[in-house]
């Protein structure tokens, strides 16, 4: 009888055990990324016949966009450790500079729809003769970044940041912070060439 009593006592000892063992809530952890390595920043400068200059990364390579047989001064700087490219359109300005705004500014607030926010940072070279705005485009978006520059008279440069991928503003956060510093060091050391 003492045994039987000792195994009904250690039964339940057991279930109790069990029983408050398995009430802590379980949280499953975020969804991890690989780690990136990002390379050391140095830059080479455009060697063309395009109507403009700017310094691109080492890391980049500097390629013409086929796909504007119309319009020869297009470029694009390809990050194939990122899987990443700017595509860089160029303008002359002919008494159009008001559309050629307004046209940009249409393709970068087409992003609205995925954007949970847009930033506008000026920028102005005054040496350079040089005039635009870089935006910031927050959320899961096609295009992270884009920016414009010109000079007014003559000159109309876009370009627009795409990542080959799913847009994941987590996963692609630290590189698109790294491509962007060299997105505004094209904007800094543009320069341009006469027509």
């Amino acid at each position: 009888m003492i045994l039987k009593q000792q195994i009904r006592n250690s039964i339940f000892l057991l279930i109790i055990i069990f029983l408050f063992a398995c009430s802590n809530n379980y949280a499953p952890k975020p969804r991890g990324y690989f780690r990136i390595s990002l390379p050391e920043k140095s830059y080479l400068e455009t060697d063309t016949a395009l109507p403009y200059s700017f310094e691109f990364p080492k890391y980049a390579r500097l390629r013409n966009d086929n796909q504007g047989v119309n319009e020869p001064y297009w470029v694009n700087v390809d990050f194939p450790q990122f899987n990443a490219k700017i595509h860089i359109s160029y303008k002359p300005v002919e008494n159009n500079l008001y559309q050629l705004l307004e046209d940009n500014r249409e393709l970068a607030f087409k992003h609205t729809v995925k954007a949970d926010a847009i930033k506008e940072q000026l920028f102005e070279s005054p040496e350079k003769n040089v005039y635009g705005i870089f935006y910031e485009i927050e959320g899961n978006t096609a295009s992270p970044a884009q920016f414009f520059v010109t000079d007014s008279i003559n000159h109309f440069l876009r370009g627009s940041l795409y990542f080959n991928t799913i847009p994941n503003k987590d996963s692609i956060a630290p590189v698109l912070d790294f491509v962007k510093q060299d997105i505004i060091h094209l904007m800094e050391t543009l320069t341009w060439k006469s027509l």
